[in-house]
């Protein structure tokens, strides 16, 4: 029996390559050697081909709301969309076309930077500037510091109000500190003059000394934030950054910045923001120490710096392009920008994203597909539950503390059931106007929410994103429409290659409310330990251990370069989502064989590949990517993403199953002894 599907998954395979050695390479090994990342592009694979195509799609939609032929009346481009919002349409529209009106942007050169850089020079104090800077990060200029409003850690039925760390130029603060990142401090050190040249004294050829020693001091700065900001291990650990306190103790901890103030500038009222959570302490303080001890002058170059960063995307060609040398080039190892348009719509989806989902959602969103959805979570719901059920290192108290909490889990598919009303948004033809305008309104967003009920109908991705999510404290798996496609799901496929694709994606997702963080927030999303000391304890054991595999991989395209390994704690939440999400998939691929009358055992066979060997081999499938090598050196310091060849080959080798499909043998590439592998969920 032969399968079109399986041709499908298997057509970028190396049978040279034997799954028991390599699964990641023996589906993708001739994908891996013949596929060109484009210029444009740092990395390919299954991801970037949906996110590509929803691109173009997106591009199409807009398109087709200004009718193609220059229509500019919302009347007209509501024609082309019925059902949503002229207005909101109309916009869309004006932000795309605003953006790729390269013409009107560098006739305007630098004179739209005058509204960000006149407070700041007009500054007599630091109190000015504190107020200068919340005005600014208003309008989406972050300074050392960033504020969020979202649900309490405490009570996730409430919004409060967090404060942080920020206002780096690289990527991570390791990147001022490590040896391995020298070459790219280095080529920061040269980027910064030479882009502040370009805005701030357009009629040089070269960086005045003057700019030259602005452009060190800035630096200097950074590199003083840097040291005390918090590492991005330690950052996603929930107990660490859950730092309750009031705003009057939060100011006594770091009384040296004027945080009222700014505070007021970006539009809060300190005196209402209740209990506040202060998510990197250390690093908030060192910042405010600083603040008392660098001159004004060196505060104003460094706001200066901050708002160009900001706005170098939307400033003339010439500006954009120097920015990209470093960050696209230097950074990432991209040779090429990638087009207007494709930047547009990553724009528009950014700013406008659920006017343009509602759109995609009505093309390229089948109903039929929410139905098949809907079945898949609930099977991998319920091999969850056998899962829990049956785990031997578990006590039953937590055991039935984490199958109430798997009972509250609340999926959300395709799309949202309310759409987000854009009509405060003010879009024009000025792009950095618009850029303004829309952080405004988020910042307005977040205002009005803090202290709250929250609203819970709320998503946190785009309908033609190519993703998924849990929310720990709404304690929800989200799956957007974009990534409800081939490889990852097909409506008609065989359903192993569903299960072992989107199956492993929806598994992926549950699991992370059992991972080393999600695992921390109970059934009613709070952070709130719910495990006995005994089974944290032997929870924590297994993960070390998983933690130490993923320690020892370095990607095979970084030749063994020892600096580059992956990080296996900043790793192992998504790590464990792997690993849990691939072994409850399987389970769930059985509970709808059973449905059918089957077993795995009696599961038809396709071209010599059983249900099981298929699911696995569809696992593989959807991690198929590569990366350029200065992109796989940047996630390495930064993703809390292992790279996908680890994403496959190390998930498989822990299952018993895989081992058992395939027939593993000691000595084979992916064999571990049965003692050695890692059975978490």
């Amino acid at each position: 029996m032969t399968d079109t599907a399986l041709h499908a998954v298997l057509s970028g395979a190396d049978t040279s390559v034997r799954p028991q050695d390599d699964l990641f390479r023996a589906v993708n090994g001739t994908w891996l050697r013949e596929k060109e990342i484009p210029a444009d592009q740092v990395s390919v694979g299954s991801f970037i081909d949906l996110r590509d195509e929803a691109e173009l799609h997106v591009r199409e939609l807009i398109e087709k709301a200004a009718d193609a032929a220059g229509a500019t009346s919302s009347e007209t481009a509501a024609d082309s969309a019925p059902g949503v919002p002229a207005e909101s349409l109309a916009k869309v529209v004006a932000l795309y076309r605003s953006f790729i009106d390269t013409a009107a942007i560098n006739e305007k050169g630098t004179a739209p930077l005058a509204a960000d850089l006149d407070p700041v020079a007009s500054a007599k104090t630091k109190e000015d500037l504190a107020r200068v800077i919340g005005a600014l990060m208003r309008t989406g200029v972050d300074s050392f510091f960033g504020v969020d409003v979202a649900p309490s850690l405490a009570n996730p039925n409430v919004n409060e109000f967090s404060i942080g760390q920020s206002g780096l130029g690289l990527p991570d603060e390791a990147y001022y500190r490590e040896a391995q990142f020298a070459p790219m401090l280095d080529a920061y050190r040269e980027f910064v003059p030479q882009l502040a040249q370009l805005a701030f004294d357009e009629a040089a050829t070269q960086p005045s000394p003057a700019i030259t020693a602005a452009s060190a001091r800035v630096i200097d700065v950074e590199t003083k934030l840097a040291a005390a900001h918090m590492s991005r291990t330690d950052a996603r650990d929930m107990d660490k950054v859950n730092n309750p306190m009031s705003f009057a103790d939060f100011v006594a901890s770091a009384p040296q910045f004027p945080w009222a103030s700014a505070l007021r500038a970006i539009g809060y009222d300190p005196d209402q923001l209740g209990t506040i959570i202060v998510t990197t302490p250390q690093a908030l303080q060192a910042a405010a120490q600083l603040w008392e001890e660098t001159p004004l002058e060196t505060l104003q170059e460094y706001t200066r710096w901050r708002i160009l960063l900001a706005r170098a995307s939307y400033l003339p060609e010439v500006i954009d392009a120097k920015n990209f040398d470093f960050y696209g080039k230097v950074l990432a190892g991209t040779t090429q920008q990638r087009d207007r348009w494709k930047r547009a719509v990553q724009l528009v989806n950014g700013v406008l994203g659920e006017a343009v989902g509602q759109l995609y959602v009505a093309s390229y969103f089948p109903p039929e597909h929410k139905a098949t959805m809907d079945q898949l979570v609930a099977d991998l719901l319920d091999a969850y539950r056998l899962s829990i059920r049956g785990l031997d290192w578990m006590s039953e108290a937590t055991k039935e503390r984490a199958l109430a909490k798997l009972d509250t889990f609340a999926p959300k598919i395709g799309y949202p059931d309310k759409w987000k009303d854009y009509s405060s948004m003010q879009i024009g033809t000025d792009l950095l106007a618009n850029i303004r305008a829309a952080c405004e309104f988020e910042v307005e967003e977040n205002i009005a929410k803090l202290g709250k009920e929250v609203d819970r109908s709320e998503w946190h991705m785009n309908p033609q994103t190519v993703n998924a999510y849990y929310n720990p404290q709404w304690n929800e798996i989200v799956f957007p429409a974009a990534i409800l496609q081939w490889p990852f799901f097909e409506q008609d496929r065989d359903a192993a290659f569903n299960y072992g694709g989107i199956g492993a994606v929806i598994g992926h997702e549950i699991g992370h409310g059992f991972d080393d963080q999600g695992s921390k927030f109970d059934a009613d999303g709070s952070l709130n330990n719910w495990w006995t000391d005994e089974d944290r304890a032997e929870f924590e054991k297994r993960t070390a251990a998983l933690i130490a595999q993923f320690n020892s991989y370095i990607p095979a395209q970084l030749n063994g370069d020892e600096a580059f390994h992956v990080n296996g704690e900043l790793t192992q939440g998504e790590n464990i989502g792997d690993l849990g999400g691939l072994s409850i998939a399987l389970k769930a691929y059985e509970i709808h064989l059973e449905r059918e009358g089957l077993t795995l055992e009696t599961a038809p066979v396709l071209d010599g590949y059983t249900g099981a060997q298929r699911v696995f081999l569809s696992f593989a499938k959807i991690w198929q990517g590569k990366n350029r090598d200065e992109w796989a050196r940047q996630l390495i310091a930064i993703d809390p993403h292992s790279p996908s060849e680890f994403r496959c080959n190390g998930t498989v080798k822990n299952i018993d199953a895989f081992a058992q499909a395939f027939g593993l043998e000691e000595g084979d590439g992916l064999y571990l002894a049965p003692e050695e592998r890692v059975r978490i969920w």
